[in-house]
């Protein structure tokens, strides 16, 4: 294969069916020793976003009640 000249590179059908790697499949370019790894990125939740509303929250009046509150007082 050749790089083109704007950049691109065509990956052979063959590989694209087989990874399925179709229009508008978004890949991403992983450093390697010795070279370039490409593969399909998949769209995983943000770790923050897994954990989003699992902790429940009082709030206090006063920032001393929430000490206290927080302390198990």
């Amino acid at each position: 294969m050749k790089i083109g000249e704007r950049g691109q590179v065509t990956i052979p059908k063959r590989l694209r069916d087989r990874y399925g790697l179709h229009k508008n499949a978004e890949v991403e370019f992983v450093p390697e020793e010795g070279g370039i790894r490409i593969q399909k990125r998949t769209r995983g939740v943000h770790p923050v976003e897994s954990i989003r509303g699992i902790a429940k929250l009082r709030y206090a009046d006063t920032v001393d009640e929430y000490v206290e509150e927080i302390r198990g007082r």
